[in-house]
C-alpha cells in the first residue's frame, strides 16, 4: 500500500495510508445480526482517493500537535484516562479533534481533517461487505472489545457464531493485534470510537451520494462516532454501527483517526 510520513517533531510521526478509490454500499442489510435503523437504508457511495491514518491518534502524537501553536482553543497535551505513548489518546471532544485537525493542518500546510463517516465505512471495509472486514464474525484475538456478557445491559460478549472472550477493561496499544485490513488500517473495530466529521442523521434518506461529510445543521449538533470500543459489546464493533453524541463531551472510549486530501504527488 503506498504511504507516507508525516513528521511531527522529536522522532514522532504520523503514518498515512492510500485508500485507493471506488465504490460501495454504505449502511447493512436488513437482515444483518444487532442491526439499528440508523444503519439504512443502504445506498451506494463514490468514494475518490484519499489518505488516512493507519492507526487511531496516539497519545505522543496528539502530546506533539498540542504543543504546536493555537489556532482556535487550548487542547491538554494529556487528557487520556489509560496512559501510553502508543496507546491511542482517549478522553478527547469533536471540537479537541477539530482543533488538532487544524494545528495539523498549519503545521504541515496540507488539508487533515476528521474522515466523513461516508470515508469511514469506506475505509473500514475495504472491500467487504461482512459485519466486520475480518468476516462474519469478530473475536478478541483480533479487536479490543467487551468480550464476556453484560446481564446489565442484556449485552453477549460474542457475535453470532461467534466466541466468547475476554474484556481488557482498558484501551490497548494501536498495532497491539498484529493485524490490518486490505487497506493496511488497524483497530478500526473496537479499542476507542472514532468521531466523524457529519452532524447525525436518524438514517439515511437523503444522505450525500458522494464522500462528503453530511451537515445539514449548526456547529452544535450531535456528531457521529464509528467503530466500537474496548468497554462495548462486539455488535457495536460492525462496520455499519453509527452512534450520536454531543460535540463537547469527552469520554475515556472517545478518539479518532484523520484523513488527508492530497491532490497531486507527494
Amino acid at each position: 500500500n503506498r504511504r507516507f510520513f508525516e513528521d511531527l517533531g522529536n522522532d514522532i510521526r504520523l503514518e498515512m495510508v492510500l485508500i485507493p478509490s471506488g465504490t460501495f454500499l454504505m449502511g447493512s442489510p436488513d437482515d444483518e445480526l444487532d442491526r439499528y435503523d440508523a444503519e439504512g437504508p443502504q445506498h451506494l457511495v463514490v468514494v475518490p482517493t484519499f489518505f488516512m491514518g493507519r492507526y487511531p491518534i496516539t497519545q505522543e502524537q496528539w502530546r506533539a500537535v498540542a504543543a504546536m501553536p493555537r489556532v482556535e482553543r487550548d487542547l491538554d497535551p494529556a487528557p487520556s484516562e489509560f496512559k501510553g505513548d502508543m496507546r491511542p489518546v482517549e478522553r478527547v471532544s469533536w471540537e479537541d479533534t477539530m482543533e488538532f485537525c487544524a494545528r495539523l493542518s498549519t503545521h504541515t500546510k496540507r488539508s487533515y481533517s476528521l474522515p466523513s463517516e461516508a470515508e469511514w465505512e469506506y475505509a473500514c471495509r475495504a472491500g467487504t461487505t461482512t459485519p466486520f472486514h475480518f468476516g462474519e464474525t469478530i473475536t478478541t484475538d483480533v479487536a479490543n472489545y467487551r468480550g464476556t456478557d453484560n446481564k446489565e445491559y442484556n449485552w453477549s460478549g460474542s457475535y453470532g457464531d461467534g466466541p466468547k472472550g475476554e474484556y481488557r477493561e482498558e484501551t490497548t496499544p494501536v498495532d497491539y493485534f498484529g493485524v490490518a485490513n486490505a487497506f493496511g488500517l488497524c483497530d478500526m473495530h473496537g479499542n476507542v470510537w472514532e468521531w466523524c466529521l457529519d452532524s447525525w442523521h436518524e438514517n439515511y434518506e437523503g444522505a450525500p451520494t458522494d464522500r462528503s461529510a453530511w451537515n445539514a445543521y449548526g456547529a452544535r449538533d450531535r456528531r457521529v462516532l464509528r467503530g466500537g470500543s474496548w468497554d462495548f459489546n462486539p455488535g457495536y464493533c460492525r462496520s455499519a454501527y453509527r452512534d450520536d453524541i454531543n460535540p463537547a463531551y469527552r469520554y475515556y472510549d472517545y478518539g479518532f483517526r484523520v484523513v488527508c486530501h492530497v491532490r497531486g504527488t507527494l
